[in-house]
C-alpha cells in the first residue's frame, strides 16, 4: 500500500532574507523531520536545526523531534533573540524618566 503524504510549510526569516517552503512529507513526519526534508538549510547555511527553537503558527513547541505534523501546518524556525525584551523595556522606561526629569 502506498504511503500517504501531507503538505506542510517550513518558514525561516532573517532581517534581510525570508523563506517559506512547501513540502510534501509522509504522514507521521515530525516538525524536525519536515524542516530537514524541506532543504531550508540550503538557503541558510548557518542555520543549525538541532539548536533552533521551532513552533507551529507562533506557538513554541517544546519537543519538535516528537511533534507530528498535521496537513496544512507551518513549521516556524525561530532564531535566537539578539536582545532581552525585558531589558529593552527597562531601558526605554529609564530614558523616558530621564527625559521627563530633564524638562
Amino acid at each position: 500500500m502506498a504511503e500517504d503524504f501531507i503538505c506542510v510549510e517550513v518558514a525561516y526569516a532573517l532581517p534581510h532574507k525570508q523563506k517559506l517552503l512547501s513540502v510534501e512529507v509522509p504522514q507521521g513526519t515530525t516538525m524536525y523531520e519536515a524542516a530537514e526534508q524541506s532543504g531550508i538549510t540550503q538557503h541558510f547555511p548557518d542555520l543549525e536545526l538541532s539548536k533552533s527553537a521551532m513552533g507551529i503558527f507562533g506557538k513554541l513547541e517544546a519537543n519538535p523531534k516528537k511533534r507530528v505534523m498535521q496537513p496544512g501546518e507551518r513549521v516556524e524556525i525561530y532564531r535566537p533573540l539578539t536582545a532581552d525584551p525585558k531589558e529593552n523595556r527597562k531601558a526605554r522606561a529609564q530614558q523616558a524618566k530621564a527625559r521627563k526629569a530633564g524638562k
